[in-house]
């Protein structure tokens, strides 16, 4: 790590994780009393992702998450008793019981997009909002999530390819937890490292222990740092392992138990206590004190959430559309002139200047034969006499060593 943290950063990124695991205990609780709606999915195994990569954020930057993000969620501020209410349909909740799981946002506050259940959809939105905010100069990074089966999707090429064209802030979590659904990883990709992926579109990556929280944080910060600098989007491919099956209903009888066996062995938080423990800066007293303050909040939080009433039946025929300010009021955050982002001091002059066609260099750095109506053709040397005028390709790059570093850290693959 570049930068040393306080011991309270140490202690909110445990504080945090305990409760991601809570809050998704507490749920586990409600579901089997038939108070919660709909599915319930657990991000049991994988809270160092969501924890250590919201919390390189900043209070200005964007966030969507995945419906097993919800560690991000209480990062960036969400209270328990919005997941819980989101979950029991109640009229409390941040969707007034029209939607389940976590599908809410706040946008006006938290900064956060709701998550969006066709899988990879959320790419292109980001990196849109990314480059909203660099058009209103408000220097924010957006950053959202994936899973290894939803890296398949058309969307999540075609975003992380438009992301990369317009180099936009943005940052990219890939969750390589294994499994999508029941399909094993290695049955879906041809490859070891879904981080090389990224080198199709000419942008960096990292490959990271997904299960140790200050890789992710660090990780997670330095490419915030670099998005925000302007040096376009970054893919970061979490390795973990999804301990639970898909939703609650998904026994995942499907996965070996040496490999289950495995991973629990390697819990994010166990492996965090002992790095706390063995640095002085958790000790069984503090250890307790967070129980307790965790405890006592979602005892409370529950406790609203059970009272909050269910929606009347006449509220299901609003909002079903947005009619404008009398359903929310967005208006544009400028953070500077708005002269500076419209004509004339917005535009930007012609590449191509050749009436009728245009003129630029080709990829040997003279200027390209072009020949369009009556523009003329450029002059072309004949090829020397008893070579071939066909080129030889070039040369391929020589691939770069990279030294090994150890597991427990990040691993920087520049791609």
């Amino acid at each position: 790590m570049k930068k040393e943290l306080t011991r309270q950063q140490y202690l909110d990124l445990y504080y945090y994780m305990r409760l991601n695991r809570a809050v998704e205990e507490m749920m586990v609780k409600l579901f089997r009393q038939n108070k919660i709606v709909g599915g319930l999915y657990s991000s049991l195994g994988q809270e160092a992702i969501s924890v250590g990569t919201a919390y390189a954020l900043e209070k200005k930057d964007w966030l969507a998450p995945m419906i097993r993000n919800i560690g991000a969620l209480l990062v960036k501020g969400v209270r328990p008793r919005d997941v819980f209410m989101q979950h029991m349909a109640k009229y409390d909740s941040p969707t007034k019981g029209k939607d389940g799981t976590s599908h809410f946002g706040d946008l006006d506050n938290l900064h956060i997009v709701s998550p969006i259940s066709m899988l990879g959809d959320l790419i292109p939105v980001m990196t849109g909002v990314a480059m909203a905010g660099r058009y209103l100069g408000q220097r924010i990074v957006a950053m959202t999530w994936i899973g290894d089966g939803g890296s398949s999707t058309g969307v999540f090429h075609e975003g992380l390819n438009f992301a990369a064209v317009q180099k936009a802030p943005f940052v990219l979590i890939l969750e390589n937890n294994l499994w999508a659904y029941s399909t094993p990883v290695r049955k879906q990709v041809p490859l070891e490292n879904l981080a090389d992926r990224a080198k199709a579109y000419g942008i960096e990556s990292y490959i990271v222990d997904g299960n140790n929280v200050l890789a992710m944080y660090s990780t997670a910060k330095e490419a915030v740092e670099q998005a925000r600098a302007g040096e376009g989007p970054i893919l970061i491919e979490a390795k973990t392992f999804r301990r639970m099956g898909h939703a609650q209903h998904d026994p995942a009888e499907y996965v070996p138990k040496e490999m289950r066996a495995y991973w629990e062995a390697r819990d994010p938080i166990a492996l965090y206590e002992k790095f706390l423990t063995g640095e002085n800066l958790l000790d069984a007293k503090g250890r307790k004190e967070i129980e307790e303050k965790i405890n006592t909040l979602l005892a409370k939080e529950r406790d609203f959430a059970e009272n909050s009433p269910l929606p009347p039946p006449e509220f299901a025929e609003t909002g079903v559309y947005c009619t404008g300010d009398d359903c929310h009021k967005i208006r544009a955050k400028w953070e500077r002139p708005i002269a500076e982002v419209t004509p004339p001091r917005s535009s930007v002059e012609a590449v191509w200047t050749v009436p009728g066609f245009g003129s630029g260099k080709g990829s040997g750095g003279a200027h390209a034969p072009i020949h369009f109506g009556d523009t003329q053709p450029a002059e072309t040397k004949p090829a020397e006499a008893g070579k071939s005028a066909v080129q030889a390709p070039a040369k391929a790059a020589a691939k770069k060593t990279v030294k090994a570093v150890p597991a427990s850290a990040s691993r920087k693959a520049r791609r």
